[in-house]
């Protein structure tokens, strides 16, 4: 089990990069520092110039891996969900109660991220962040139609198919599996922005991690419903 995971890697669709930062050390530092930037500046404040320096490379040599910081937010974005389906293939496999895995699944969607050691150039609490405040802007923007057509975001889509065959396995009559996977997806992430900013907003309860056991409730009550 230890050699299959350590060789391990989380693949992305080609067209988001002109060179895969996988293929290289300078690739892996340009997605490692790129997080620990995005997240600490903010994406508008960030730049491939400020990148290059801190890496000690050029600009042009981050140009070399993506053509705008647009794409890169794309790849570490996109690498996060294909963790995260990652997670839920080894996380389900040994459950063979469907509601059992859904409220698993949920939990992994919607949990507080913790450092994975699997993936030594990735930190994925601090990308964990950047998912949460800043994700929607690859989705938000003109080009989306494109980018879909392209098969950009398949990678977050495979992870609402995953949990939605979960929903159907129980309830084969459930109109809106994808819907409901999706909104506890994104709802989960106002909610622990909400937790740490604005928590007047939402529901923190000492001992509890409320965010968790409010999406698995909902999961199971519309999952179950006749």
């Amino acid at each position: 089990m230890k050699s299959l995971l350590s060789n391990l890697s989380i693949k992305i669709n080609e067209k988001v990069y002109l060179k895969d930062p996988e293929s290289t050390e300078l690739g892996k530092k340009i997605t490692a520092q790129g997080i620990e930037m995005i997240e600490e500046l903010g994406f508008e404040s960030f730049t491939f110039k400020k990148l290059a320096a801190e890496i000690g490379s050029t600009e042009a040599s981050v140009y070399r891996y993506f053509t705008s910081k647009h794409h890169l937010l794309i790849y570490i974005v996109l690498w996060y969900w294909g963790w995260i389906e990652y997670r839920l293939v080894f996380g389900l496999n040994n459950i063979e109660s469907p509601q059992e895995r859904l409220e698993k699944a949920i939990k992994i969607l919607t949990e507080r991220v913790e450092q994975d050691s699997t993936f030594s150039h990735v930190n994925e609490v601090k990308l964990n962040r950047i998912v949460i405040s800043e994700s929607s802007k690859i989705y938000f923007n003109k080009n989306v139609d494109s980018e879909n057509s392209d098969g950009f975001f398949l990678k977050y889509k495979n992870v609402v198919e995953r949990v939605s065959q979960i929903i159907l396995e129980i309830n084969p009559k459930y109109k809106y599996p994808h819907m409901l996977v999706s909104t506890i997806i994104e709802g989960a992430h106002h909610q622990r922005f909400f937790a740490e900013h604005l928590p007047r907003l939402t529901d923190v309860i000492k001992g509890e991690d409320a965010v968790v056991s409010f999406y698995q409730e909902m999961a199971i009550q519309q999952s179950t419903k006749k």
